[in-house]
Parts: C-alpha cells; structure tokens; sequence
C-alpha cells in the first residue's frame, strides 16, 4: 500500500483519519479524545452532548418545564453545557498538540446559538467544527468569528457551489476541508437529492472528482477533501491517495470507531454490531428531520414501515369515489374511504389495528390503541430537538409550529437516540444509525472471538491499510 503522510488539519499536524461526529453521546470527549491522542482527528458530537456531576455520573437530561418553547430552552442549556464538557475531557486526554473537532447537526434546533455559546466558552480548545445536516450558510461566519476551521458536510459538487457563492468565499481562510459524505453509503442522515435514486447508489469517486474540480475553480486546491462514507480500510481507496484528480485527501471513519474500548455507546450495542449481517442496514425516510437516513432494520424501523403500510386517504364528505362509510370510537366518529380500501381497513380492525391517525397528507394510518397513546404523548412531550419537525409540528420559529399537521408516521427522534445510546431499552426497539459497511465487523478477522480494540490499536490497523 502507498506511504500514507500526515497532513495539516486545523493547523495541527496530523494523520489523514478523522473520527466521524455521529450524534447524541456516540461520539464523547474520551472516544474523540483518544482518536486524536493516536494521531488522528478526534471529533466529539456537540449534539445533545452529556454532562457530569461532581462525582462523574451522567446528569440525565430531564425537562421540567411544560411548555414546548421552555423544554426547548432546557435543552439548548443542556447541548451547551454539555459540548463544552465533552470539549474538556477530549483536550485533556489528547493534549494541546493534536486537532479537536466538534460535529454539530444544522438541522437540530438553535444550532447558531448552541455552536456560538460553546465556542464563547470552549473555542480555545476546540480546533474545528464538523456540520452537516441540512445547508449551514451562517457556518462560516460563526467559526471565523471565535478563529475556528470549519468542515461543512456535503453530498455534491451542487451542494458546496451554493455554499461557497452565499458565504464561504467570505471565509475562506477558516475553510479547514469539505468533508463529502456519500449519501448511499454513510450512516445517520443523507444528503440525498429530490434528483437522486435512493435505490441507485452511485460511485463516490465521479462526484468525489467533480467537487474536488469545482474546489479548484475557486483556488483552494490546498483544501483537504475527507471522503465520509463506506470507508473501512485504506488498501480499498489506494487510488484515491496522490491523485491529482482527487487532490488533498483525508478519510473519515464513522461506523469503526463505534467498536472500540474507548466507544461511549452500551456493551449490548457493541455486541450487536458484530453480528449484523451485509443488507440488514435500511436507507429510509421516517426521519422528522425529512431527511433520509441509513439504520439498522430492527423492530423500530419494521414496525415505522409496516405502520405507513396500513395508511389509506380519506374524506370527511362522500363522494363517487370515497363512497364507502366508516364509523370509528364511541363517538361513531364519520369518514368515507375508497371501496377498495374498506376491506383492508375491516381486515386491519379485527387485528386490533383499530385507531385511526391523520397524516398530513390526508390519510389515516391505522394503529393499536397503545400505539396511539405512546404516538400522541411522545408528541406532547416534543422538547423542539430540531428546527422543524414533521412529527410533533415543532418549529424554532416565533409561532412555534410548523403550520402543518403533526405526522404520526414518524417518531421523536431525541427519545429514541437517548435510549439507545444510554442503554435505557432494548436496541431492536431503538433506531440504530449505522453505515453501509457495519457488516463487516462479523467478516473481520481483526475482531475474531468478539474482540474489542482500543483506539490506539484500530488507528494503527487503519495505517498498515487493514
């Protein structure tokens, strides 16, 4: 394999091996901390990060206030503080000579605000700042600010053109790399256009080679690209490496750094991961961001399908077409279906999926009464996590609200990534974000018996190209 050199990131010399951000206390300060202290880039997730008391113990985000707005104050206090910890521990164990990244998600609510107040506080021991997630103009302008590089997350040449013409040519001295995460092979949330097949995954290095042309056209060939997505060993893109194609190239690991000693997320998780077999990871859209997503197909996302499965349209007043009546509850709650659908929906009522809900799309999904319950409060619980949700019709907005119906086909997605990566519940009933490539933990020799790594010894097994 080609000699792989270090490169500068953030001012700091460095290996070209950067920890993915991945959300909520997936990536902490001790996992980002002993990225870096091995050589790398260690990136800490600025999302909804955890925060400790005096004795070391994770203060649970509980949320006190009744309202929607004041819960979503309590939060952006929460992430602050939170990050700012995180940020603490990751510079302690890496030391001052090794570059630290924090990831924040534009599309989480108050993201200006939170990534502001942790660099007032932590921009002096915080080197960049890694965001994705949606199109964050302000980016730039925030991280210059406090004298910190940023890392915008794109799936396109398109995607950073509309960047940089808006704001980053402002910048550009803090553009510290363009990180381009292939939106059919990396976990969590994608990038994926309304031109694109979700069911059509096209090769990364055309599109890796037309960002890095277009990155030219505005002289910033010294600019590092870092290829996210689908990346498990560095044999496999040797012809990515001293390409003047491709140019300055770094990669960034999501999905390995998850399996480590030092990997914050539970025993039970790590467990899992080893047995995931190639095909089991789902790229979906029930997210509340919109967005698609890539997670393992457990019983959360079966039964999120099999929901939106039983949905037929529906009209409040007949016609020749909706000319079949329904009566629902005590009330005989009136509607009127298509002739087609009547049966399926008897069919689905004698199963005990006997609650209609509306979608914003006038449908109904049909559901257990328990579900319902569970569906309903989970959206009054709504603690405005997002700038705009579909589930609970959240917006950061002055009127607090999307202006839409609240959509029961999807979930809240701050309860379901705390319980999964706090070990509160079973995992098949949690959505676990996941690359493409998280099948080959099972076929890796290197974690033969079950076998967990240190930091230290992934990084070193990256570097010899294994």
């Amino acid at each position: 394999m080609k000699n792989i050199n270090p490169i500068v990131v953030s001012g700091k010399e460095c290996l070209p091996l950067i920890e993915g951000g991945k959300g909520i206390a997936v990536s902490s300060g001790e996992s980002s901390g002993a990225w870096a202290k091995a050589g790398g880039v260690g990136t800490f997730s600025g999302v909804n990060a955890d925060s400790y008391d005096e004795n070391g113990n994770r203060i649970p985000q509980i949320y006190k206030e009744k309202t929607r707005s004041g819960r979503h104050r309590e939060l952006v206090d929460f992430s602050v503080s939170g990050a700012i910890e995180q940020a603490r521990i990751a510079r302690d164990i890496a030391g001052n000579k090794a570059p630290i990244h924090v990831n924040i998600l534009w599309e989480m609510a108050a993201a200006e605000e939170i990534l502001t107040r942790t660099l007032e506080k932590a921009g002096n021991i915080i080197d960049g700042v890694t965001c994705g997630a949606g199109m964050p103009y302000k980016l730039s302008e925030i991280a210059a600010k406090y004298g910190t590089y940023y890392y915008p997350i794109v799936s396109s040449s398109r995607a950073f053109n509309a960047l940089w013409k808006r704001s980053y040519r402002k910048t550009s001295d803090y553009l510290g790399g363009v990180v381009y995460e292939d939106p059919w092979l990396a976990g969590g949330h994608n990038g994926l256009s309304n031109n694109e097949d979700p069911l059509s995954p096209q090769p990364p290095y055309p599109r890796v080679k037309d960002l890095r042309s277009l990155m030219n056209e505005f002289d910033l060939e010294h600019i590092p690209i870092i290829m996210a997505g689908g990346v498990w060993n560095l044999s496999e893109w040797e012809d990515w490496i001293n390409n003047p194609e491709i140019g300055k190239i770094a990669f960034q690991f999501g999905t390995r750094p998850l399996l480590t000693e030092e990997s914050p997320i539970p025993d039970a998780w790590k467990k899992r991961l080893l047995t995931i077999k190639k095909g089991e990871v789902s790229l979906h859209r029930f997210s509340p961001t919109g967005f698609y997503s890539s997670a393992v197909k457990n019983n959360f996302l079966r039964e999120l399908e099999e929901r939106s499965e039983r949905q037929t349209p529906f009209l409040k007043e007949q016609t020749n077409e909706f000319n079949e009546k329904i009566e629902i509850g005590p009330r005989k709650r009136t509607f009127y279906v298509k002739h087609s659908d009547k049966s399926k929906i008897l069919k689905w009522i004698k199963k005990g999926f006997s609650k209609p809900m509306a979608t914003p799309n006038n449908t109904h999904i049909w559901v257990t009464i328990q579900k319902a319950s569970q569906i309903v409060k989970d959206q009054i619980d709504c603690m405005g996590c997002l700038s705009q949700c579909l589930f609970s019709n959240w917006s950061q907005g002055e009127t607090g609200t999307t202006g839409k119906k609240a959509d029961p086909r999807s979930f809240c997605i701050q309860k379901t990534l705390q319980n999964i990566s706090h070990g509160i519940s079973s995992l098949e009933n949690q959505l676990m974000f996941a690359g493409h490539s998280v099948y080959r933990f099972a076929m890796d020799p290197f974690y033969k018996g079950g076998f967990i790594p240190k930091v230290n010894q992934l990084v070193d097994r990256i570097m010899k190209g294994l």
